[in-house]
This record gives C-alpha cells, sequence and structure tokens, in this order.
C-alpha cells in the first residue's frame, strides 16, 4: 500500500532536512515507516539483506512520492558487525543521520524446549547484536561530532509480560528495551535520545506467516478492545512524531500501538499452551515451508 497525504497527520515538508536510517526497511512495518518519513520530505536509507527487494521498494516509494525525499538501498547483513561499519561509513560519505529505527527483526513460534542453538541465533543476532552494533556505530559518529539524533527501536508489548512460545524475541526485544533506557540516561546529555513502539498486530505477511502458520491471519480480533488491527498510517505518525525535533522532550520511553490489547489480555502467546503435539508438528511445518518460500526468493 502507498499512503495519501490525508493518511498523515503532518505539514508537508515537515521531515525535510531530516536522514534517516531503517534497518528491515524493504518490507513490512519498516517499509511503512520509510514512506512516511519520506513523503514527508526526509532522505531515508532502509537496509536489509535482499537487495533486490532494497531496490525496488526504493522505486516504489519515490516513483508514489515524486515530491517527497529520497529512498536508498543499502544491501547490509546486520548479524555481521564488519558489515554494519561498512554501511554505516557508506551513508556518512553523503552526511550524517539525524535518525535510526531499529526494524530488522525475524520471529516464529516455537516451543522452547523444541529451539535449536541456530534457531535461537537466528532471531538473537539480529535483533539483539544487530540493534545494538547499528546503534552504537551510528552513535559515535553522532558523539564525535556533537550531532543530536533521535533512535527508535521497534519492540513489542511482550517486554513487559514475557513471551511464551517466542522466547528468543522476548529476550532479545526485552533486551533492546532496557539499551532504550540505559541509553535515554547516557547519551540523552549528548543530544542523542532514545524510545521504543511496541506495535500490536498489524497486517504483514512475515508476521502472519510465522506466528500465526495455517491460521487466518489475526483471527477475529474480540481480544482487542478496538476489535481491529492496526492501521499502517497509525504507525507511521507515530514514529515521524518521534523522530522530529519537535518531540525532543520525549526519552526513554516505550509506547504501545496495539488498541489496548496488552492491557486487556496480555498481548502474547499464551494461548497456545492448549495446543497438543499435533498442532505444533502442523505449525512447524507450515513455519518451514516458509522458511524454504524465502531461501528460493533470495536466490533468484
Amino acid at each position: 500500500m502507498s499512503f495519501a497525504s490525508d493518511d498523515l497527520m503532518f505539514r508537508p515538508g515537515l521531515m525535510k532536512g531530516q536522514r534517516i536510517l531503517i534497518t528491515g526497511g524493504g518490507t513490512g512495518l519498516g517499509k511503512v515507516m520509510a514512506e512516511g518519513c519520506m513523503m514527508l520530505g526526509a532522505d531515508v536509507y532502509i537496509c536489509g539483506r535482499r537487495g533486490g527487494i532494497l531496490e525496488e521498494t526504493a522505486k516504489e516509494l519515490m516513483a508514489a512520492h515524486p515530491d517527497g525525499g529520497k529512498v536508498t538501498g543499502i544491501a547490509c547483513d546486520i548479524r555481521v558487525p564488519e558489515a554494519i561499519e561498512e554501511m554505516v561509513e557508506t551513508i556518512w560519505a553523503d552526511g550524517p543521520l539525524t535518525g535510526l529505527v531499529n526494524n530488522a527483526a525475524g520471529n516464529f513460534i516455537s516451543r522452547t524446549e523444541d529451539l535449536s542453538p541456530r534457531g535461537f541465533d537466528a532471531i538473537s543476532n539480529i535483533v539483539f547484536r544487530g540493534s545494538f552494533f547499528v546503534t552504537q556505530a551510528c552513535g559515535k559518529r553522532w558523539i564525535k561530532e556533537g550531532l543530536s539524533a533521535s533512535v527508535i527501536s521497534i519492540l513489542t508489548t511482550w517486554v513487559w509480560n514475557g513471551g511464551p512460545f517466542t522466547v528468543p524475541s522476548a529476550m532479545s526485544k526485552a533486551g533492546l528495551n532496557v539499551m532504550t533506557q540505559s541509553l535515554a540516561v547516557e547519551w540523552g546529555p549528548k543530544g542523542i535520545r532514545f524510545n521504543a513502539i511496541a506495535p500490536g498486530p498489524f497486517p504483514t505477511e512475515g508476521m502472519s506467516a510465522r506466528l500465526n502458520p495455517g491460521e487466518s491471519a489475526y483471527g477475529d480480533m474480540k481480544g482487542n478492545p478496538l476489535g481491529r488491527v492496526g492501521e499502517m498510517r497509525e504507525l507511521a505518525n507515530l514514529a515521524v512524531y518521534l523522530l522530529h525535533p519537535l518531540s525532543t522532550y520525549v526519552n526513554g520511553q516505550t509506547i504501545a500501538i496495539d488498541g489496548a490489547a496488552y492491557n486487556a489480555s496480555g498481548g502474547n502467546f499464551a494461548r497456545m499452551t492448549e495446543w497438543g503435539d499435533e498442532q505444533w508438528a502442523q505449525a512447524t511445518a507450515a513455519i518451514r515451508a516458509t522458511n524454504e518460500k524465502d531461501r528460493a526468493k533470495r536466490t533468484v
């Protein structure tokens, strides 16, 4: 989808002069936030492992919003610290960033006793380690140059009450929540502020395939007080607000955008305690099939 000007609550050109890096920005929520920023005038860098997807997204967004900013795709595996340094150095050659969105992630449901080290690392190396090293690479440059900046990390409400059957993600996101709180204090005096967004269900293909395999994407949403999933423009508006310098006094906060689902029901996967071996076997098979499709796309 693409946004219309009426989807954003801000005046045209609000983000002109802002330079934002969004990890995992080629698809899903990252793409949504990239579009919101660039249509308001920001120059946006999106990174991910699949260069072709990034190139397609950049072309699509710039064609949809010719009066907006610029979108540049940079292929980078944030599991590799050296690759992160190379990417950030490339960006800085054009000028320093003013904002960073730690959005890149991976997740899937699994009984914790069934997790392999490889499965655990597949999540934690992106969400926990990768997000930290991207933040550090940008942060040390901001500090050296005496620049102000805004950092957003995309979390989940599970950082407050745990994530049964998504333990690697819950642990990693909780680490980013603590990073947000810690660096808000440590780097706040240097003009670098930190906040986080904890989205509820938003309609993305990746979330549905690995967190609700074989089911309708989000069920009937009766457990959500608003009775619906989130709208992409709602997330984009919140991200733009937190990235813009006029929200400078907001620092060290994690903001849920989930229709109060967390308050009503915990917002996690506790319902899966009722599943038996057969249901878990079906879910695992569906997730593996999705992974195989994704691997095939990367080799094309």
